[in-house]
């Protein structure tokens, strides 16, 4: 048997992909539970984290996807053993990415209050909305710098240590929210949601310097920029553009599900705002294996091992899934106690039990289509991910809304049009991985 695509090889990479891809959204169920727990004005303060969350998430995962462009083509050139010939890639790849995020945040700074009036956040939301975000905006930078040094690991075959510099942010971020929200008394006075910022930001500062030092100590790339620009760096921004566009369609998702669940009360962005945290964090647990599928495929495709592929897109599809079925089973015993880490506020928890267990029961789903959809990365089909996001979104999503909408079902609608959505895209992954590869894995 090919020991690439063996259990212990896939697991290698999923289980370090799993834990460093749960650290970013472990970063923002820190805030929103902490925040969450703050003793005056706990749930305006929850649904501004959520809203600022959601923002930046968009703005993350629309910049952030050099990091898979930068995987899948590392990937094929290491599977063809040919490795050198993009060794001037990464460099120029991440000056581009890091100075369009420059731009991109100079451009949000003086239009604060009109973005987040977009997410219908008003009086005191609003408030801290802007107090939040004034801070932890100034770390988007730093973070697209780390996710995209996380491809080139990644690329390389290496998962691991990107897992220790996520667990390092995660551990650094849940240390600081503790000491800088709630304070310490007569040493560091309570910041509350200013506090929660501040710790993030300091995390991703830690984190960045982190994966420079390991980049330059643990591997032979250099991050020093050269001319004449590489012949993959064309392939590399149509990729990256692609998967902008996808980042758009899924985005628009979530900002149609955060207005319209702050449209329905406080209560209902700060119930939205947990289980949208669940339902991330989930997904990158998942994702662990869709990382793994991404870094063996684009490996398996350079080598033209069609037949190993195959095999490959099976065994981690079906690891996918199990993954999600047992968190699923974890989140219906301990339905009620998870809602108590996020909130005390009574009405708060009735709104997010009364939806939960949507969230839940659409885990296999998610378990299929996070799966396929990385080893689509790794194969470099970035124009069809895109197709999917968009058709999801917009045949899926929107319409399955305002249709829930018309009938009130209010979080119910939201969730049950995010059911759809994955599905959507499961099935066109599926399908299109069938008609492609099986024939020619015979």
């Amino acid at each position: 048997m090919n020991k690439t695509i063996g259990f212990k090889n896939i697991n290698r990479l999923a289980v370090p992909a799993i834990i460093a891809g749960i650290a970013e959204p472990l970063l923002s169920i820190t805030d929103t539970a902490i925040v969450g727990n703050i003793p005056e004005f706990g749930t305006e303060s929850l649904a501004a984290v959520g809203i600022v969350g959601s923002f930046l998430s968009a703005l993350i995962w629309i910049l952030g996807q050099t990091r898979s462009a930068i995987s899948a083509i590392i990937s094929q050139y290491l599977g063809a053993g040919k490795i050198e010939e993009v060794k001037t890639l990464p460099a120029q790849a991440i000056f581009f990415n890091v100075a369009l995020s420059v731009v991109l945040l100079l451009s949000t700074v003086f239009f604060v209050e009109e973005i987040f009036k977009l997410y219908n956040a008003s009086g005191l939301i609003l408030e801290y909305c802007v107090e939040y975000y004034d801070i932890r905006v100034w770390g988007f930078p730093l973070t697209l710098f780390t996710f995209a040094v996380f491809g080139i690991f990644r690329g390389l075959q290496n998962t691991f240590w990107p897992m220790i510099v996520a667990l390092i942010g995660a551990l650094t971020n849940i240390g600081l929210d503790f000491v800088l929200v709630y304070g310490i008394e007569d040493v560091i006075p309570a910041m509350g949601i200013r506090g929660a910022a501040w710790a993030s930001l300091i995390s991703q500062f830690i984190m960045a310097i982190l994966v420079f030092v390991l980049l330059v100590v643990k591997t032979n790339v250099s991050l020093k920029l050269k001319f004449p620009l590489n012949k993959e760096l064309g392939r590399l921004v149509t990729m990256s553009l692609n998967l902008f566009v996808r980042s758009i369609a899924l985005n628009t998702a979530l900002y149609f599900a955060t207005a319209n669940a702050t449209k329905y009360g406080d209560e209902y962005i700060a119930a939205y705002t947990i289980s949208m945290n669940i339902w991330m964090f989930t997904a990158f647990f998942i994702d662990g294996y869709g990382a793994a599928g991404n870094i063996l495929s684009g490996k398996l495709l350079g080598a033209k091992d069609y037949k190993s592929l195959w095999k490959l897109a099976k065994r981690v599809s079906t690891y996918g899934i199990m993954v999600s079925l047992v968190l699923a089973l974890f989140g219906f015993v301990f339905y009620r106690s998870i809602g108590q880490v996020f909130t005390t506020e009574t009405l708060v928890l009735e709104t997010f039990y009364s939806v939960f267990f949507i969230v839940l029961i659409v885990q296999p789903i998610n378990g299929l289509a996070f799966v396929f959809d990385g080893v689509f990365k790794g194969l470099g089909e970035m124009s069809y991910l895109r197709n999917v996001l968009l058709g999801a979104t917009f045949l899926a999503f929107i319409p399955t809304l305002y249709l829930c909408n018309f009938f009130d079902l209010k979080l119910y609608g939201i969730w049950i049009a995010f059911s759809i959505w994955a599905l959507f895209r499961g099935i066109a992954l599926i399908l299109k991985f069938r008609k492609k590869f099986k024939s020619l894995s015979l």
